[in-house]
């Protein structure tokens, strides 16, 4: 059930130069919240951002009634968020759209930039449910993959960055472990790097998720600017997204060839 609620800013951490991670208080008790569901977030004070702001959610703690969100500063919006102050109040529509579905046994989590925002409460859902997932992150440096300390406690982290500063040199797709014994890849980040993960998981016949990053205005499918195009139609990646099987994107895989 979607709501429209004020948080409490309990904590702003600045992580580096691109991120900054917001810890936010509920003023009552959260509803269940799916993995990679989204919320969409007020940008107040600031007079060229009308729209609010789609952003993944990046951890629940549901014992005290709080959410986190790793946000990276693109724009003026973000940037506006990023100087939200303690005590101060974000409000947000919540939670939007359909996550993932937490499936098999040998999962391999594949973020890439921002998109390896959800995949922390999903490695930590894994975890809870008694599987280790294989998590592998990438960037085009070090310091385009934070948090990475998180992930270590739930999964096996690996990591790929185009220069060379962190893990193995390159793409995540070209990582040593990319191509392992796996029955399940969930993935966020670029498109181009999700169409890929995406091809892999087909050509190997694996069940694979994808988490898109189209651009949503409204969270609810009527602005109808997030369409995106699958073997089932048009469909709205906030409402019936934001994750979708690749087996119903063979057309939006096809168009990054």
């Amino acid at each position: 059930m979607k709501s429209i609620t004020d948080f409490i800013v309990l904590r702003n951490e600045r992580l580096g130069n691109y991120y900054f991670r917001l810890t936010l208080q509920h003023p009552g008790v959260l509803p269940p919240i799916e993995v990679g569901q989204f919320v969409e977030v007020e940008v107040r004070n600031c007079r060229e951002v009308m729209l609010r702001r789609p952003i993944s959610i990046h951890d629940v703690d549901k014992e005290h009634n709080r959410l986190s969100l790793l946000i990276q500063i693109v724009g003026k919006g973000t940037r506006r968020l990023a100087e939200l102050k303690e005590g101060e109040v974000l409000n947000m529509v919540y939670p939007l759209g359909h996550g993932f579905s937490l499936a098999g046994q040998r999962p391999l989590l594949v973020g890439g930039g921002a998109g390896i925002a959800p995949l922390l409460y999903l490695a930590k859902c894994y975890k809870s449910q008694g599987v280790e997932p294989t998590v592998l992150l990438g960037g085009r440096t070090r310091e385009l993959i934070p948090v990475r300390e998180d992930f270590e406690p739930f999964g096996k982290v690996f990591y790929a960055t185009e220069d060379g500063s962190l893990g193995e040199k390159g793409l995540v797709t070209q990582h040593s472990r990319f191509d392992g014994d796996y029955d399940y890849i969930c993935t966020c980040g670029p498109t181009p790097m999700m169409r890929a993960v995406g091809r892999h998981a087909l050509q190997k016949g694996i069940d694979c998720e994808v988490s898109l990053e189209n651009m949503m205005a409204c969270g609810i499918g009527a602005c109808l600017c997030c369409v995106c195009n699958t073997d089932e139609g048009h469909k709205c990646v906030c409402k019936e997204g934001p994750v979708f099987n690749v087996k119903k994107l063979t057309q939006w895989i096809a168009e990054g060839k």
